[in-house]
């Protein structure tokens, strides 16, 4: 009885322990399996992610270096004044360099800038205004909206009328800002000093712009030489479209292809009617229509923070108003750089061989300064390919992600960083689009930076359209 009794024990407890291992053996053999349902899971989520990057960033499709991704949509969440485009107001910050390849460090920079935050270029829009305003005003056609801004602005109109096109306080401290950026960046340029020439416009907000950036270069470091100059002699450089130009000359145009496809974009209710009827009760016996008097009022809304007006038309519209309708607006932008491009082809010669006498002993200078307009940076970014800004995508809703015009803001600017190593006869090349690395549509193992003899060689082919 007592085996009997043992031996039941010794079973039942063996049971227990057969139970043990079956129960682990299967737990473990369900871990495996999905670990490796995990895995495949995982690995389809990747493709799709790779494939949805592939979609959204027109980069990846045309097989160029893109090591960060074009994300329009959720700058503009993070930043809702990009959306003014061209009058967003430039935010200079140190942003992260890449480090270069071993042993190369920085010798020669060439840079092309729009000139800094200024008041509207023309008298048209601050006179435009006061008519219209002071019309509505007269004969009780403006809302209580429209009452407000019309004491404000009425109480500014001297101001702005004398400061028409002329550059800021903000526009100063931009271009002093993007200087000493430069400088602190790139000190291996500019340690020891040495020359630099730098050339403008011949508008007045463009040398003033030339001159800030300039001076904040010296007090950086007072061995830096600068001469400057605003002259026809230079203006191919720079203005290349100026008809005072003596070399000026014309040069093909072309739309981009998105056009023929425009129509299949969603567009809601103009935002220029929006805002005309938050102004005016009534637009009967008014000296424009109602499109054209929302955009004045757009107009001047972007302009107000380059000039310190920020709260001057409080009501009327909002920047999330603007976000909403960007892209739209993006479009034409878009169609205003990309069809003269080629224009910008003697500032892109320009860049070229003033590189190339740095690069080969004719040339001692450690900079090469250029301080224009956005109807040239916008036009040579399309041309240089910047980003992506020349693959002219069919559809509308792609040019997103190849330009935003954010991208030509007041300040906004191209720095071209040339990298030689000791012993090396293999220069490099870094493309900053407003102080970010940008891609440049060449071959390249070690992106952002490329090589010159590269660079050089595709720029050259580029303007041979000429």
């Amino acid at each position: 009885m007592v085996v009997q009794k043992d031996w039941r024990t010794f079973a039942t407890a063996s049971n227990y322990t057969l139970i043990i291992i079956i129960t682990v053996t299967a737990v473990i053999t369900y871990l495996v399996v999905m670990n490796r349902m995990l895995v495949s899971i995982v690995a389809m989520l990747m493709a799709t992610f790779a494939t949805a990057q592939t979609a959204i960033n027109p980069l990846a499709q045309r097989g160029r270096q893109s090591w960060q991704p074009l994300q329009a949509l959720e700058q503009l969440k993070a930043e809702p004044m990009k959306a003014y485009g061209g009058d967003y107001p430039y935010q200079w910050a140190p942003r992260p360099q890449t480090k270069a390849p071993k042993g190369y460090k920085p010798f020669y920079v060439s840079h092309y800038s729009r000139h800094g935050s200024r008041y509207y270029w023309t008298d048209h829009l601050y006179k435009d205004i006061d008519t219209l305003m002071t019309i509505g005003h007269n004969r009780y056609q403006l809302t209580s909206v429209g009452e407000a801004f019309y004491k404000k602005f009425k109480e500014a109109k001297e101001e702005l009328q004398t400061g028409v096109s002329e550059l800021t306080e903000v526009g100063w401290q931009q271009h002093q800002g993007i200087a000493r950026t430069m400088y602190n960046t790139f000190p291996e340029v500019f340690r020891k000093g040495g020359d630099v020439f730098a050339i403008s416009s011949l508008s007045g907000r463009c040398v003033l712009s030339m001159s800030a950036f300039c001076q904040e270069l010296v007090q950086c470091n007072p061995k830096i030489e600068v001469r400057e100059q605003s002259s026809r002699f230079t203006l191919d450089g720079v203005v290349p479209t100026d008809r005072q130009n003596p070399a000026w000359r014309r040069f093909p145009k072309s739309r981009p292809r998105y056009e023929k496809r425009n129509g299949e974009f969603k567009r809601g209710r103009p935002l220029a009617d929006v805002v005309a009827d938050r102004v005016f009760t009534s637009i009967d016996s008014l000296p424009a229509d109602r499109r054209r008097i929302g955009g004045w009022l757009l107009d001047l809304y972007t302009s107000l923070p380059s000039i310190g007006h920020q709260g001057m038309m409080e009501g009327i519209v909002s920047d999330q108003e603007l976000v909403d309708r960007w892209e739209e607006a993006n479009l034409g932008s878009y169609t205003w750089v990309f069809e003269p491009r080629y224009e910008m082809i003697p500032v892109l010669k320009d860049i070229l061989n003033k590189a190339a006498d740095v690069i080969e002993g004719r040339s001692n200078r450690i900079a090469d300064l250029r301080f224009g307009h956005d109807t040239c940076l916008g036009p040579l970014t399309v041309l240089m390919g910047i980003n992506g800004a020349d693959l002219d995508p069919e559809d509308p809703y792609e040019v997103k992600n190849c330009y935003q015009n954010w991208q030509t803001a007041m300040a906004s600017n191209i720095q071209l960083v040339f990298y030689r190593k000791k012993n090396s006869a293999d220069i490099l090349v870094k493309c900053l689009l407003n102080g970010a690395e940008a891609s440049l549509p060449l071959p390249s193992d070690q992106a952002p930076y490329y090589k010159w003899s590269d660079f050089r060689d595709f720029y050259i082919k580029r303007c041979q359209i000429e």
